[in-house]
């Protein structure tokens, strides 16, 4: 059994594909799906037919966007291919973040035309932070403009990738054929209808030059991994096939390099060489990076997991989808194997679980399976838990480590019409929190209305669109708030004496100390020092008086916003017997930060978003102009193609209805995407009139 299990791991490759909107990943899935005989009709992203397989969202099929990753097993050469497809919209970041946790692998999917864009950058940071080898695919050849050395030359300047061609296309726009393979130094073309005879011949002659140019280039950057391949070369050896894929497999695993595949999903052209290349060089979940866990039971230490069948079980849930039978949980097993009918314990909430059915997926189909082990991805159905839980089986307690959540920088009101929407709405609300950490909800007192927070307009956009389509939710939406914050400028003493006696035991407490601007960079929002020597508040309630500081926080004090970036140091204090409780010193704290924030300059901070406009240059002009009059400061343009490419810092608040004015403006030419760059101080004018409006609708809500 170890032995066939070993086989069988070896011949297991976790990959996702991700890339900006618009690369074509989802077509790319799609061509991926069909030649691995998983599709046999292939259906396209946009158009008529049934819509791409992955994309089986009726929402997705619409705008021909991706929102949620599915998942899918195929089998290319003996070789089991999990494959995450990834959503390339920034709102969903979240999406992305979980998929390249679970991943061993990925394909960087790049537009022949555009090459590297804003979000392939975000998307890079994210291979980066979880260390996942890749490949990367020039897709879109077929189209004009298309020019894939401009994207390799991309990936090497703005993602300092070590980007190296293994094949050149034979033809370009209309005249894309096929691709020449640099290591066998074949052509190799995709005929019937769809591309699914893979015909390799010799380079056609007039290819022969620039072919052996290439793969000289080629050989000289992949030799760097190899000692024998390096020999061979000095020594102008013949230089075998082997040779070169162990060389290319050496810098893909080490993150050093980053070979790069072209062709055209689109015109089924490349796919079947990008699946030779998944099998042969990126790593299965022996080769992958180990994966960290905190052990619970021993004080937060790391342990580092083991790919091994036969050890304790440690799976973590990284997606959740809502279906009429229940939850189904997508987890990775990292360690051990999971039975049907086995209990394994939710680390996080300590609750025992069993597992009832287990399936592979394929988007949105299923196949039921009654055991699994370390290195799969399988789907639970009917477990409840959230997402980046992680489950064990009762002799270790281990949580692999939770994924980064960013702050959310937009808030929307909304209102159910009557008490049965009201139902239907929070079902609806539940779900989206358990499936999206980005996605957060609270109910503001003082109005009663629901308000929820996440990454952007169109993140908000999709998710009340799918409570009135998937839940029949009719709800009310008020108008876009972007969520200030407020900072203070300068540092501030505090000295405050809470002193009560009526009858009975009184309250006494005194607290003396500074509050100060922590850097503007710093990932904490507030920072508490106790300096107190000599015990003049004794130590059991200091936690009381941090509680006071950061009850001030929640509401800053020019618009009752939440305060960032706030560091406390208590310095004193008095204290009595009798009269001195934890109460006491909670009021004191709270009455001394309130003295001492007004003191220290309070100003307002605006979220501030990247923008990427990609227009075609002869609007340029306008389209900068426009961004100017919204605040924005111009990072820089460039220009691709017909098309200009501008960078810029904009405030969220002056974004709304950004997208309906840039269309109108640029004839429906031009596309943009935004993600959040950080919070910065408002102009005076903007303060005072946010201040003004906020207090205007407390005035209401009162």
């Amino acid at each position: 059994m170890e032995a066939a299990s070993q086989k069988q791991l070896e011949n297991t490759r976790n990959i996702g594909i991700s890339a900006h909107i618009d690369s074509g990943k989802t077509t790319l899935t799609e061509r991926i799906l069909y030649y691995a005989g998983k599709i046999h009709k292939i259906e396209e992203v946009r158009g008529g037919g049934a819509g791409a397989t992955m994309d089986h969202m009726e929402l997705e099929k619409e705008k021909g966007i991706t929102i949620t990753s599915a998942a899918t097993t195929v089998a290319w050469d003996d070789t089991k291919i999990n494959i995450i497809d990834t959503p390339g919209h920034v709102d969903f970041t979240v999406e992305v973040e979980r998929s390249l946790r679970v991943l061993d692998g990925a394909i960087l999917v790049l537009c022949g035309v555009a090459g590297v864009q804003s979000q392939s950058l975000t998307v890079d940071r994210q291979m980066k932070r979880y260390k996942v080898p890749r490949l990367a695919f020039i897709n879109k050849l077929d189209r004009m403009g298309a020019n894939p050395d401009r994207g390799i030359e991309g990936v090497r300047e703005q993602l300092k990738l070590n980007a190296v061609a293994m094949q050149i296309p034979i033809g370009l726009e209309d005249g894309h054929q096929g691709v020449i393979d640099l290591a066998t130094m074949t052509a190799v073309y995709f005929d019937g209808d769809n591309g699914e005879t893979v015909r390799t011949e010799e380079i056609p002659s007039e290819y022969q030059g620039l072919a052996e140019e290439k793969r000289a280039e080629m050989l000289e950057a992949v030799s760097m991994f190899d000692e024998q391949l390096m020999e061979d070369l000095l020594e102008e050896n013949k230089i075998s096939k082997e040779t070169i894929h162990n060389a290319i497999k050496a810098g893909v695993l080490a993150l050093e390099l980053c070979p790069v595949y072209m062709g055209s999903a689109f015109k089924n052209k490349g796919v079947q060489p990008l699946l030779d290349a998944i099998n042969r060089y990126l790593p299965s979940p022996l080769e992958a990076e180990p994966t960290e866990a905190i052990d619970l039971a021993n004080g937060g230490s790391k342990v580092l997991l083991d790919t091994d069948p036969e050890k304790p079980t440690v799976a973590m849930a990284f997606k959740l989808t809502e279906e009429q039978f229940g939850q189904l949980t997508y987890a990775r097993i990292y360690q051990g194997k999971l039975r049907k009918g086995e209990q394994l314990v939710n680390t996080r909430t300590g609750k025992k679980l069993r597992v009832g059915r287990m399936v592979r997926m394929h988007s949105n189909d299923r196949d039921n399976i009654d055991y699994a082990e370390a290195g799969d991805i399988v789907a639970m159905i009917g477990v409840d838990c959230a997402s980046g839980d992680t489950f064990c089986n009762d002799d270790i307690r281990l949580a692999c480590e939770s994924i980064f959540v960013p702050d959310s920088v937009i808030s929307l009101a909304i209102k159910a019409k009557d008490n049965e929407q009201q139902m239907k709405m929070s079902k609806a609300i539940g779900r989206f929190m358990r499936e999206d950490p980005t996605f957060r909800v609270h109910s503001d007192q003082e109005s009663g209305e629901t308000i929820i927070a996440g990454m952007g307009e169109l993140h908000l956009d999709i998710y009340i669109e799918r409570m009135r389509r998937e839940y029949g939710a009719e709800v009310i939406v008020g108008a876009p708030q972007v969520n200030y914050r407020e900072a203070i400028t300068i540092p501030a003493e505090y000295d405050h004496l809470h002193k009560k006696q009526t009858g009975g035991s009184g309250q006494f407490a005194g607290v003396t100390g500074m509050i100060e601007p922590l850097p503007r960079d710093s990932e904490e929002s507030f920072v508490f020092e106790n300096k107190i020597f000599g015990g003049s508040i004794p130590s059991e309630h200091i936690q009381a008086c941090e509680k006071g500081f950061q009850d001030v926080m929640e509401k800053g004090p020019l618009a009752a916003f939440p305060m960032v970036g706030v560091k406390v140091t208590l310095r004193d204090g008095k204290y009595h017997d009798v009269d001195s409780s934890d109460l006491a010193y909670r009021l004191a704290s709270r009455a001394a930060m309130k003295q001492a924030v007004h003191k220290a300059n309070p100003v307002l901070l605006e979220p501030i978003m990247k923008v990427e406009v990609e227009t075609p240059s002869d609007y340029q002009g306008s389209v900068i102009g426009d961004l100017s009059s919204r605040r924005g400061v111009i990072y820089g343009s460039e220009v691709k193609g017909e098309d200009t490419v501008i960078d810029a810092g904009v405030p969220l608040g002056e974004m709304f209805g950004y997208a309906t004015e840039l269309r109108s403006m640029t004839a429906g030419k031009a596309s943009y995407s935004m993600e959040f760059e950080k919070y910065a101080p408002t102009p005076p004018f903007v303060q005072e009139k946010v201040i003004k409006e906020r207090f205007e609708k407390l005035k209401e809500d009162e």
